[in-house]
């Protein structure tokens, strides 16, 4: 049996996941993925835990990292960390603020909102399925916060995006393996997302059940959307991304970075890329709530559930669910991969 890579975003079907189970020279892999962002990444965590409600966030620009702050005291701090610092008027806390009463008011499926450092506002989304009486209330729980948010409409539907596409497979669904972990032990599981361990406790690598990857180990969702499966089989884990031209070595882990570029890999619609354009964004789909993600604009369709966010060798997130599709575009979030990873006390490799 030939090792299975983490393959991408949202459930999928069974003949790519035989696909991802070969590895391909790393030169090949190289090439296609975009550069390694992680300092930028670290630098902005710290920050973020230094100044807490002080920043409101933190973007890059011009390949340098800015981070907003409320006083001179954080823009030293900033300085001294070797980012360029921004004062904007509304602070982390005022914003933190406007995010809570949003979260209180708008009980609509098919919404979002979080954060968008570089305007200085929070930006809720509506979908597709956003009409009538439910469009009102999120038009007017806009309006009351005045210009510290903006409104915005996104086409198509925020779902979670269970279907057909490759590479693991439960009783009753499809999905996509994100990142191959191990424990303190040594012991070899692989996330994915918690929308599909949610589902079932046994994953194959076909859809006729005939080979076992392994059994469900824990699931986080709604509120997060993460999980995790031991290897019991006979497959071989690999510490690689599937790129469906060769293969991504994956040897660290990180978090994303506004304006940062990024690749996700799929069983569905393959390796795409695109821009991380907020983080800590708030979702609420049709079958719960989840908080914490990662907004790009990278497309994902139906079968790529649970697959890679990655930048370079750095795994970044795990496809949640999204909007659009990769003929005309969308809206992808993804959950961090450091949660589940602190969580589970696991490890890339």
């Amino acid at each position: 049996m030939r090792p299975i890579r983490p393959a991408t975003v949202i459930c999928a079907t069974a003949a790519t996941a035989a696909a991802a189970l070969s590895a391909a020279p790393a030169a090949q892999a190289q090439a296609a993925a975009p550069a390694i962002q992680s300092d930028n990444g670290q630098v902005a965590t710290a920050l973020a835990t230094k100044l807490g409600t002080r920043s409101a966030g933190s973007y890059l620009s011009g390949g340098k990292l800015v981070v907003t702050v409320s006083d001179t005291g954080a823009a030293a701090t900033v300085r001294a960390a070797g980012a360029t610092p921004r004062t904007v008027a509304r602070s982390g806390a005022a914003l933190n603020k406007v995010s809570s009463a949003i979260n209180r008011s708008v009980k609509v499926s098919g919404t979002s909102w979080g954060v968008d450092a570089a305007s200085n506002q929070v930006v809720l989304s509506y979908d597709d399925s956003v009409t009538g009486s439910a469009l009102a209330k999120v038009r007017a729980a806009a309006a009351k916060q005045g210009s510290a948010v903006r409104l915005e409409h996104v086409a198509g539907t925020f779902r979670t995006l269970i279907a057909g596409g490759q590479a693991i497979y439960t009783s009753s669904a499809r999905c996509s393996l994100g990142f191959n972990v191990k424990n303190s032990a040594g012991a070899n599981y692989f996330l994915t997302a918690g929308h599909c361990t949610n589902i079932g406790a046994t994953w194959w690598t076909n859809s006729s059940h005939t080979t076992v990857i392994g059994s469900r180990a824990g699931t986080s969702f709604p509120g997060n959307d993460y999980g995790l499966v031991r290897y019991t089989g006979s497959v071989t884990a690999s510490g690689t991304v599937y790129t469906y031209s060769g293969s991504q070595d994956i040897t660290t882990s990180g978090n994303a970075v506004v304006g940062q570029s990024v690749r996700r890999s799929g069983s569905t619609t393959g390796v795409h890329s695109g821009t991380v354009q907020a983080v800590n964004q708030t979702v609420r789909y049709a079958e719960g709530t989840v908080s914490g993600l990662i907004k790009t604009n990278v497309c994902a369709e139906p079968g790529d559930s649970g697959g890679s966010l990655y930048s370079g060798s750095t795994a970044l997130g795990l496809t949640s669910g999204g909007s659009g599709n990769c003929s005309s575009g969308g809206t992808t979030f993804f959950q961090p991969v450091t949660e589940p990873l602190s969580a589970y006390g696991m490890h890339v490799f």
